[in-house]
């Protein structure tokens, strides 16, 4: 008797990547399903919440060890590493995806995404700034408002509308 195959358990199991390959096949063999992929993707990548967004970094920020800042920097092998100069490495890798995300909104051209996104990542930092007690952040005194510079910049690159700069720059005025 042939093992019976469970489909659930296959098509949960895919990859990002295998998924995609199935839903590409899919829409090439039923082109009709186009607006309704559409739809769906829409309704997924028009859910942002800068307060989520605002929470994660800061709790990314906020996990960052001055442990792990002490391994990567000090001497090595290849000459000397500051701690300060690594602790501006290590928050631009927590930081990175999602500017990254916020660019891709921009390149889908949904601006009151990439607004938000670009919302929840600045008052994130900022939250990590005013509300950490991380001793990582002794090492990065000055990062924080560097940083919130540098998002607003990135986001400023996508040319959002003179408004949406008005509304952040309103945003980086808080304190």
């Amino acid at each position: 008797m042939a093992k019976r195959v469970n489909e659930e358990k296959i098509i949960e199991s895919l990859s990002p990547d295998e998924a995609y390959t199935a839903l590409m096949i899919l829409l090439r063999e039923n082109p009709d399903l186009k607006n309704k992929i559409f739809k769906i993707a829409e309704e997924i990548l028009c859910d942002v919440d800068p307060e989520d967004i605002m929470d994660e970094v800061y709790s990314e920020l906020n996990d960052l060890e001055v442990e792990e800042l002490w391994d990567r920097s000090g001497e090595n092998r290849y000459g000397y590493v500051d701690p300060g100069d690594e602790s501006w490495v290590m928050m631009d890798e927590v930081l990175d995806p999602y500017i990254d995300e916020m660019k891709k909104y921009q390149e889908r051209a949904m601006s009151i995404e990439a607004k938000q996104y670009c919302i929840g990542i600045i008052r994130g930092i900022r939250k990590y700034k005013i509300e950490s007690h991380s001793e990582f952040l002794n090492w990065a005194v000055d990062a924080p408002e560097e940083k919130i510079q540098s998002v607003f910049g990135e986001w400023k690159d996508g040319n959002p509308s003179i408004e949406d700069v008005a509304e952040v720059s309103q945003i980086l005025e808080e304190k």
